[in-house]
């Protein structure tokens, strides 16, 4: 079969057939994950701080240094956090939080172990590429040497934030002192040959143009053609409220969403799992965007911190998963990180 273009993913983006799409994309669905099963997963975000120097213009969660606002979570805080996701059948959890100027590569060992201590069995999947750009320089390590001990202390797998779109020229819009294109590609390329496997991601609806959105897609898609280390891929879409953004982008609608899904899965040829992100479009599309190639539909976020801030907030607990699922035609199945099922 004739690997899709860029010119085509582009044209399929620009083109107003957004059931024939679809369709085209769930018949890759079925080939690449067939049978009757649609995933999730019961974990949860901790934002351990919300401290961050980078100050991206599309971010409501972050505070700077020294804000009355600002927060370094406790280690007793986050052992009680795992502790109720645990409660609740969680299998990992996926710690973020801002580009602290203080928190060097032993707070995070540290935590690490101990989380790994206190729950032997539970996921660590965290830090952004961004994050371990920061940690390095914060330590005077390389980003070699900086994943190599996180994982030596308990990283297991490296979620895609920090991606926003990878392209240098929406970067310096929208996050001009975070890690670069080639800088969050050098940290998944190394991460990957460590053996950390991990996630890829895309924020679209900002102020990108949709030729951006396919230049996004061909650089996860060589580099997974190169590491093969990508277990999935989760576009999202932007929300402005309350970020440096408002008022000067238009909301991806969901025909937007469910079309960039769509063409995602078709472009993206070599990469396993599309995540629905009902976070941000509602549990409704979600649901559709099962039929619209994705064929999971990510987490219960026990806790969700960073897309709250701007103003909206979604939830969803194991229930509300499963019937989703079922209402759209599939069998649930809760998964683990790695996408073993539970």
């Amino acid at each position: 079969m004739t690997r899709m273009t860029e010119r085509e993913a582009l044209e399929l983006l620009r083109s107003r057939d957004l059931l024939g799409v679809g369709a085209r994309a769930h018949e890759v669905r079925e080939r690449l994950v067939p049978g009757p099963l649609a995933t999730f997963i019961v974990d949860r975000n901790i934002n351990y701080t919300n401290v961050c120097v980078s100050g991206c213009r599309f971010c409501a969660f972050h505070r700077a240094p020294g804000s009355p606002e600002a927060y370094v979570l406790s280690r007793e805080v986050i052992r009680r956090k795992i502790q109720e996701t645990v409660d609740l059948g969680g299998t990992g959890i996926m710690m973020q939080g801002g580009l602290h100027p203080e928190l060097d590569i032993t707070w995070f060992e540290d935590l690490f172990r101990s989380i790994k201590e206190w729950f032997p069995s539970i996921t660590i999947h965290s830090l952004s590429a961004p994050e371990i750009v920061h940690i390095a320089k914060v330590s005077g390590l390389t980003t070699a040497e900086t994943l190599q001990r996180l994982k030596t202390a308990g990283l297991d797998s490296l979620p895609g934030g920090g991606a926003e779109i990878l392209v240098d020229s929406v970067r310096r819009q929208v996050a001009p002192h975070k890690a670069s294109t080639e800088e969050w590609l050098a940290v998944m390329r190394e991460a990957h040959k460590q053996g950390i496997m991990g996630t890829a991601t895309m924020m679209f609806g900002s102020v990108e143009t949709l030729e951006d959105r396919v230049e996004h897609m061909r650089v996860i898609r060589e580099l997974q053609d190169e590491t093969g280390g990508f277990r999935a891929f989760i576009p999202w879409s932007f929300q402005s409220g309350r970020t440096g953004l408002e008022g000067t982008t238009e909301a991806a609608t969901g025909v937007d969403y469910l079309m960039t899904l769509a063409v995602s899965r078709l472009f993206l040829d070599n990469i396993t799992h599309i995540q629905a992100s009902w976070v941000t479009q509602g549990l409704r599309i979600g649901q559709v965007a099962l039929l619209f190639g994705a064929d999971d539909l990510g987490s219960t976020m026990i806790e969700e911190n960073v897309v709250a801030a701007t103003g909206l907030s979604v939830q969803a607990n194991r229930e509300d998963l499963v019937h989703a699922i079922r209402r759209a035609g599939f069998t649930p199945a809760q998964r683990r990180t790695d996408y073993s099922l539970v």
